[in-house]
């Protein structure tokens, strides 16, 4: 990694496809300014709703509200996709394994070629390039095409399987998830020597529903737990009645004692560990999955002989890190850096629905005292919570996000010392009216010396480059 801030921005593939290449760059390096870009290794064509995956993602359904900004094929902000790798996967690499790369075909060998043309063509302009893949998503490319099969998905404290999920991610303690994730880092360095850097997405549990941060309790984890010495049984009984308690037994004293805390997110671990330290210790096996996987993902790395590529996590920000088992600390011992994500109409569509479920399971409890304890404890805004959950939603392409200055600054603020002397780099979000994003991107850059990353191009209009390379030098207007 070079020594100037990096300002990064994540273009995938599509887009090198539609505008091309060398206009992508363009706008990148003359509007935005940028130092580093992220793409990755696959490509796309249109299809239809029986046979496609919606473009941009649906996230559960909450985010079916969302649209490009920058038009794709057919000038649609709305469509139907499906994927290929953008390079003939080795197979040998992953003979025996349960997971297997997906198969490429006509598209990868018309369009494939545009990912390399992409990372030399920048490299040219002096550009550091990263490839942002899955961290346990086989096949790896995309979040939206792949995912686990049913053995190696993380399980609920009672051993059953979660309803709803926004991150299809497997267990961390499944080995085929992570056979399949080394074969796939040697696969990608084998074809693309020569990047800069790799952007695991959701090294994690990713808590985007209630249920998912109780995970996991599947074989794979009794598994690992006795092997780093954990009570699994312990751990499965206390989350369990931790789960029981939110889900029937919650009270509005209990509510009242939470407000009544001045730091209720800071002191979370310690409550959980003096009420349920089954359940704690469920949160501290989750940290180290999470270390077990990058760090074999760097060993990966430099068994290939390439130690000088960066490993470079995107990862969800505390307090939400403390239940995903994103241990900033932990994480620094084997990552060059990690990137943390400030997306606001992700932490609205949490608060939700927590809030719904919490609401719907404890029907004596009071609503705008529900709201008033998720807000303290998700840090998620600098005003006053609204009195009905109603009020809380995925926002809408032209509506600001529910977020502020100080609550990102103290998450930002929150990894940075746990991770020192690692870069910690706010991770922005294009999505969302332009003012807003102005907004949002000034404060990213003023709370991250290290740097900033910003996801993604599709969502970035011509006026939101400008405001990225603004922003960058330093231009508050």
């Amino acid at each position: 990694m070079s020594q100037q801030r990096q300002i990064g921005v994540t273009v995938l593939p599509e887009y090198l496809q539609y505008e091309g290449v060398e206009a992508v760059l363009d706008n990148l390096m003359q509007r935005a300014g940028v130092t580093a870009v992220a793409t990755s290794p696959y490509v796309m064509q249109l299809a239809d709703e029986q046979t496609g995956v919606r473009e941009p993602p649906a996230d559960a359904g909450a985010g079916k509200v969302r649209l490009l900004d920058r038009p794709l094929w057919q000038n649609k902000r709305e469509l139907w996709v499906k994927t290929s790798p953008s390079f003939i996967p080795d197979e040998s690499l992953y003979a025996g394994l349960r997971y297997q790369p997906a198969k490429p075909d006509e598209l990868t060998r018309d369009a494939g070629h545009v990912v390399a043309d992409f990372i030399q063509a920048a490299h040219d302009r002096d550009l550091e390039v990263y490839f942002q893949v899955q961290a346990a998503i086989p096949p790896g490319y995309r979040v939206q095409f792949g995912g686990p099969i049913e053995d190696d998905i993380p399980r609920l404290p009672d051993g059953s399987l979660p309803r709803k999920r926004v991150a299809n991610n497997g267990s961390l303690a499944s080995p085929h998830i992570i056979d399949y994730q080394h074969a796939f880092i040697r696969d990608l360095l084998k074809h693309y020597p020569d990047i800069d850097g790799i952007r695991f997405d959701w090294p994690e549990y990713p808590p985007y529903f209630l249920d998912s941060a109780f995970f996991d309790f599947s074989d794979h984890a009794k598994a690992a737990a006795d092997r780093l010495g954990y009570l699994f049984d312990q751990m499965q009984s206390d989350a369990q009645s931790l789960y029981q308690k939110l889900n029937g037994g919650l009270t509005n004293f209990d509510l009242e004692n939470w407000l009544s805390e001045d730091n209720q997110a800071a002191n979370f671990p310690i409550w959980l560990n003096d009420h349920y330290p089954g359940a704690s210790a469920m949160m501290l096996m989750k940290a180290q999955l999470s270390k077990e996987l990058l760090a074999g993902f760097r060993q990966t790395m430099n068994e290939v002989g390439k130690p000088e590529i960066e490993l470079a996590p995107s990862a969800f920000p505390p307090p939400w890190s403390i239940i995903s088992g994103m241990n900033y600390s932990l994480a620094a011992k084997h990552c060059n850096s990690v990137s943390v994500k400030l997306y606001g109409m992700h932490w609205s569509m949490i608060l939700r629905s927590y809030g719904d479920q919490l609401l719907a399971a404890n029907p004596g409890i009071s609503e705008s005292l529900l709201v008033r304890a998720l807000f303290k404890f998700l840090d998620i805004a600098d005003s006053e919570p609204p009195a009905r959950l109603a009020e809380i939603y995925y926002p809408g392409p032209d509506e600001p996000h529910l977020t502020g200055p100080h609550a990102q600054e103290r998450k930002i603020a929150a990894a940075r010392k746990l991770a020192r002397p690692m870069p910690i780099y706010a991770l922005a979000h294009g999505y969302g009216p332009t003012e807003d994003f102005r907004t949002r991107m000034q404060v990213a850059t003023d709370i991250s010396p290290d740097g900033v990353w910003v996801n993604r191009y599709c969502y970035l209009n011509d006026e939101k480059l400008d405001i990225i390379g603004q922003c960058a030098v330093g231009c508050t207007t």
